[in-house]
């Protein structure tokens, strides 16, 4: 089956463009060269291949790796390796580049449709892992929510786990984004990226990196990034970079997670954006009330109707923009207000911050800024504005850019917990007595009395719509100003101070 799945893997190559004919011979070598054999044996078979076929492919030639004792039968071994496998297909750096640059040169959006199949197509995104996550859309007053369980980042299991403690720590790459990662052999504690490519943009005069995540939680999801190791910072030149990647993107809209723990996204050592060609709930979302600054009287200012505390703003000069932006983070970083429990910094530690996410709608340049704030107390010691306590059965990660666009991700475990508690409420059974659903007990508690009829038909549709109403929640805990009267007064008294 090895011969068989070396012609097919390079029959693969050739129907996504990966290869040329020209490169056929060279690439069936690589492969015999990776897998140990010495020559391609004589078949009269005919081969052909499908995009779908690619991972049972993948999978019969790990079997054989693993037969061989080329790799050990682990998921993040067999990872490796099968990465590994794809980087021998995979066009050099600056061939991507310049293919992406002749079709950037005609269409921008020609070029991020090029670079993103070919993402695809190498495995970079490996996409029948992202066919695996659950996904629905959840009806709230906010508009209709994304919801996500994440499953397409496997599992270690405990031999890896077991080798990542021991292996030597290294600092390179220094991190996940760092340029280091393009063409990298991995290791058991980072992922192999032989299959990773990476796009040069200038921004504000400075030189970035544009990828694609290999989990895309939303369509064409890319990450851009600084080429040094910085950390992240919110400031004048953000919103800068985050205009000017827009002009050159007019189709995707970026984003930038905020730049303190708690608040901030997973990786805030290194400078980065988030952005896609994807309209989340947040965008759509109507702008609730306007308001007017001095001397910003030519931009359109409004209060965006959403559960967190979200300012639009938006002028054909994306400089008019800046300047507002500019303001309103440098008062916000200072602003407090007790009667609402918003401090700017207690001992010296600042909690104020924004998330700022760039446009272009029509003709005109909008950006969206979500005020935030990492204070925590004895009582919310994870944070005062992220999920408490009673939504962690569902939700307990840190709220970031994408969650606070109105995108849930959610961790892996609830797949089996909602299996099990869907067939536990149908049963009757008792969910307080079973260690991995007690946690939900009180929501069931709290939801099922709603429902005149619960059976089979409907009861996923039901626990869906609910965890859709924890999420809503989620968001309204994280929102620095809350929903009543006397949260949005105390926002309003913070847009007079401007």
């Amino acid at each position: 089956m090895i011969q068989k799945n070396i012609r097919k893997l390079v029959e693969y190559g050739l129907i996504t463009g990966l290869i040329e004919r020209e490169d056929k011979i060279y690439t069936t070598n690589r492969l015999l060269e990776l897998f140990g054999l010495d020559e391609l044996e004589e078949s009269g078979e005919t081969v052909s291949m499908s995009v779908e076929e690619l991972e049972g492919v993948l999978k019969e030639m790990l079997d054989y790796a693993c037969e061989q004792g080329l790799v050990e039968d682990s998921i993040v071994y067999r990872d490796l390796f099968d990465t590994k496998i794809m980087g021998l297909l995979t066009p050099r750096p600056s061939e991507v580049i310049r293919t992406f640059q002749e079709k950037y040169a005609r269409d921008s959006k020609e070029a991020t449709d090029y670079f993103y199949k070919l993402s695809r197509d190498t495995d970079y995104i490996r996409r029948y892992r992202i066919e695996k996550d659950q996904k629905w859309t959840a009806a709230t007053k906010y508009g209709d929510l994304d919801i996500t369980i994440n499953l397409s980042k496997p599992e270690k299991d405990p031999k890896a786990i077991a080798a990542a403690k021991n292996a030597k720590q290294s600092g390179y790459p220094k991190c996940l984004l760092c340029r280091e990662n393009e063409g990298y052999a991995g290791r058991v504690n980072h992922p192999a990226r032989q299959n990773h490519r990476i796009i040069p943009v200038t921004i504000n005069g400075s030189e970035w990196g544009f990828q694609y995540s290999p989990y895309v939680y939303y369509n064409e999801h890319c990450i851009v990034f600084n080429s040094q190791h910085i950390p992240m910072k919110i400031e004048h030149d953000t919103f800068c970079k985050l205009f000017d990647f827009v002009k050159q993107f007019p189709h995707y809209f970026v984003g930038s997670n905020a730049d303190l723990p708690i608040v901030g996204g997973s990786i805030l050592s290194h400078d980065h954006f988030q952005g896609g060609c994807y309209e989340f709930a947040m965008a759509k979302a109507p702008v609730e009330r306007i308001f007017t600054v001095q001397n910003f009287t030519d931009v359109e200012a409004g209060v965006v109707k959403w559960p967190m505390s979200v300012i639009r703003i938006s002028h054909e000069n994306s400089d008019r923009l800046v300047a507002l932006a500019d303001l309103i983070l440098e008062k916000w970083r200072s602003y407090s207000d007790e009667a609402v429990f918003l401090f700017a910094e207690t001992d010296g530690e600042p909690h104020n911050t924004i998330t700022p996410i760039a446009r272009k709608r029509d003709n005109k340049f909008e950006l969206d800024l979500v005020l935030r704030n990492n204070i925590t107390t004895k009582e919310h010691p994870l944070g005062v504005y992220h999920p408490h306590a009673k939504l962690h059965h569902i939700k307990k990660e840190n709220i970031g850019l994408i969650e606070v666009m109105g995108l849930a991700v959610l961790p892996a475990r609830l797949k089996e917990e909602m299996e099990r508690l869907a067939e536990a409420i149908l049963t009757g059974a008792d969910i307080r007595a079973d260690e991995m659903l007690a946690k939900h007990a009180d929501w069931v508690e709290a939801f099922l009395p709603n429902y005149e009829t619960v059976n089979r038909d409907n009861i996923i549709d039901i626990l869906h719509k609910e965890i859709g109403s924890v999420f809503t929640e989620v968001l309204e805990d994280a929102g620095v100003y809350k929903r009543d009267e006397k949260g949005q007064a105390a926002f309003d008294r913070f847009l007079m101070s401007l």
